[in-house]
């Protein structure tokens, strides 16, 4: 018997020693996982989800919804697996003003007293029948990117000084987006301009320019049939090369605008290219710089 209980004793010893040296090998881990803790961010548009990752950086998770550039974003249908996401979020930015109706039925489906929500268009003071193309507005994604960095040091404090910094340095990426505009103001204010669709609105507002035929725009953008006397008009403008460019929505083309693209190479006005999505492998600014570009050079500007 007192064999039996040495024998006992013995392996309770051993037990317990491997059990501290395994409490003791694990203990040093556990800072570590916790220093990479994310914050569970969703974005209902890629650009505004693009800005949250180049503020967070390694610190968060983030899930962009509508990232296709190829598809109409006006035709998405919201899925089990994005209400899923929205879910867990400790943070959800989306655009507002009526352009992603689908994300205040998903959010209001499953509230959350943890969860932060950024919208756009409350930022910038836009409501739902504005243009809600906010994104091309230079006001919006400093509004937007200062929102989110104040709501990332909020979830995950320690690492506040990273996102002030992140902060820093993405709002003097946009200065040379500010300046492009201010100089291609100063050189072609009241050009006459026309578009399919809205979508570069605050954009040609910015730098100036006399934006024709909106009501045909607001028809298009709201997926109903133009009036006879605005494609009308639409028509003799681009016939008349009374306008210096076209504007079109990539993401939204139908017989009737591609019929105005066709207008438009006959009578040799250029056709500048917009989207409502970034386009994959690009940040927000490389796109805005893009077609920021892609409209100076169809305005007949030289400089880079």
């Amino acid at each position: 018997m007192n064999s039996i209980r040495a024998i006992a004793r013995a392996t309770l010893r051993i037990g317990m020693a491997l059990g501290l040296t395994t409490v003791a090998a694990l203990a040093p881990c556990t800072p570590a996982v916790a220093a990479q803790a994310h914050v569970s961010v969703v974005a209902a548009e890629n650009f505004y989800g693009d800005v949250v990752k180049q503020l967070g950086g390694d610190y968060v998770d983030v899930t962009s919804i509508l990232s296709n550039p190829d598809e109409d974003p006006h035709l998405f249908e919201a899925s089990p697996k994005t209400a899923r996401a929205l879910h867990s979020a400790t943070l959800v930015v989306y655009n507002g003003a009526a352009y992603d109706p689908w994300m205040e039925k998903l959010l209001a489906a499953s509230p959350s007293a943890k969860r932060t929500v950024i919208v756009a268009a409350a930022l910038v003071g836009a409501k739902p029948g504005d243009n809600p193309h906010l994104w091309y507005k230079p006001q919006t994604m400093p509004a937007v990117a200062r929102a989110v960095s104040a709501a990332l040091a909020a979830a995950d404090p320690a690492h506040r000084a990273q996102y002030d910094a992140n902060l820093a340095r993405f709002i003097e990426s946009l200065k040379p987006i500010d300046a492009r505009i201010a100089r291609l103001r100063k050189s072609y204010a009241g050009a006459p301009v026309t578009a399919t669709e809205p979508v570069a609105g605050y954009l040609s507002d910015a730098i100036g320019l006399s934006m024709r035929n909106t009501r045909f725009q607001l028809s298009v953008m709201n997926d109903t049939e133009p009036a006879a006397s605005d494609i009308a008009a639409f028509e003799q403008d681009l016939r008349g090369k009374r306008v210096r460019v076209l504007i079109y929505n990539a993401q939204a083309v139908s017989k009737l605008t591609e019929r105005m693209l066709a207008l438009a190479k006959q009578a040799q006005v250029p056709a500048v290219r917009v989207t409502e999505t970034e386009p994959a492998g690009q940040t927000y600014q490389q796109w805005m710089s893009g077609q920021i570009d892609s409209l100076a050079k169809a305005l007949g500007d030289s400089q880079p």
